[in-house]
């Protein structure tokens, strides 16, 4: 009898560990995926307005994911609804932000000012909800940041379109906490669903002073159903799901390999030239990822002790169907009322 309650924990941690594995192999997936679409893109939105890229894009990754799983539509309750639509808003507001700020800014200054999210994401953590980060979660963050300055840096000067790619950071910095906390308990599909219809339905207010064109071209046409089919849908389905099993400073710190994918993609397919400085920021952000990641570091012991403190907070009585229900029972009196949206921490 000890010796079978002895191995169960033994079993949860190897479950727990091959889960969280899984999740930052999906995420590296989806930073390869965004890597390679950066090309794509550039093209796509030189003939054609930048608002109705990004309207048709995540409007079709919507319709698509719904035709897939039509099912999905009846799973999305009172609680799905309210935490989609709150990260779909802020996933929004990201690219909204990312887009009006590169028509005052260079791409390179872009990129590196919006990986200051992996920055900016501990710090909210910690401003917002108190939680503790190890030293170890601090450096990779820091780490990370140096490698996305080498990488994309070249002189930078301060004005309306950096501020305003500043401001996509903080909203991408949101985002993943969001995730990290509204995602446990939740249909990881219907939630990406509802988050990409709401980013679509901000994109089409941005189009809307000039209306919402179709693409023109089937070259365009092909980089809006590669960026919603694989970019939008798959990715962000990814993402929401491995927000459950790591928490969102990890998750940061993974999606800095976007500019490593793309910078490679940029060599292979753009022909562009590698130089040193993107060599040694590319290392920078892989030893990011190895301080965040390695197993047994402090970083995913602070994760597992979150995770803990989370379980003892919830009532004795509680399961995990009882949290899907939590945003729902939140102003039901009694014991098993939870707290609101953000109460929840990330697990």
């Amino acid at each position: 009898m000890n010796d079978r309650f002895r191995l169960r924990p033994a079993r949860e941690d190897a479950a727990h560990s091959r889960l969280r594995l899984t999740a930052v192999v999906g995420l590296l997936l989806v930073t390869a995926v965004w890597g390679a679409t950066f090309l794509v893109v550039k093209d796509a939105t030189e003939g054609m307005p930048v608002f109705d890229f990004l309207t048709w894009r995540f409007a079709l990754a919507a319709v698509v994911m719904a035709a897939i799983r039509p099912s999905v539509l009846r799973r999305i309750d009172r609680g799905t609804l309210a935490r989609g639509a709150g990260a779909g808003f802020l996933l929004g507001m990201s690219y909204i932000l990312q887009t009006l700020g590169l028509q005052h800014t260079s791409a390179a200054v872009s990129g590196f000012l919006t990986g200051l999210f992996v920055v900016i994401t501990p710090l909210l953590a910690w401003a917002l909800f108190r939680q503790h980060l190890s030293l170890t979660a601090w450096a990779a963050a820091l780490t990370a940041t140096a490698g996305l300055a080498l990488i994309t840096l070249s002189g930078v000067s301060f004005g309306s379109g950096e501020a305003l790619t500043l401001m996509c950071a903080l909203f991408f910095a949101l985002h993943l906490l969001a995730l990290g906390r509204w995602s446990p308990g939740r249909d990881a599909y219907a939630l990406t669903v509802v988050q990409l219809t709401t980013a679509s339905l901000m994109c089409l207010i941005g189009a809307a002073p000039h209306g919402v064109r179709p693409p023109q071209s089937g070259s365009t046409w092909m980089a809006v159903l590669v960026t919603a089919v694989l970019a939008s849908a798959f990715a962000y389905m990814v993402q929401t799901w491995a927000q459950k099993h790591v928490t969102a400073t990890q998750a940061a710190v993974v999606l800095t390999m976007e500019p490593v994918f793309a910078g490679l993609f940029a060599v292979v397919v753009g022909g562009e030239r590698l130089t040193v400085s993107t060599l040694v920021g590319g290392v920078l952000v892989v030893a990011a990822m190895f301080l965040v990641e390695v197993p047994g570091s402090p970083s995913e012991k602070s994760a597992e002790a979150e995770s803990e403190s989370e379980s003892e907070s919830e009532s004795a009585g509680s399961e995990r169907a009882a949290a899907s229900e939590g945003f729902e029972r939140s102003d039901e009196p009694g014991p098993q009322s939870k707290p609101a949206l953000w109460a929840k921490e990330t697990s």
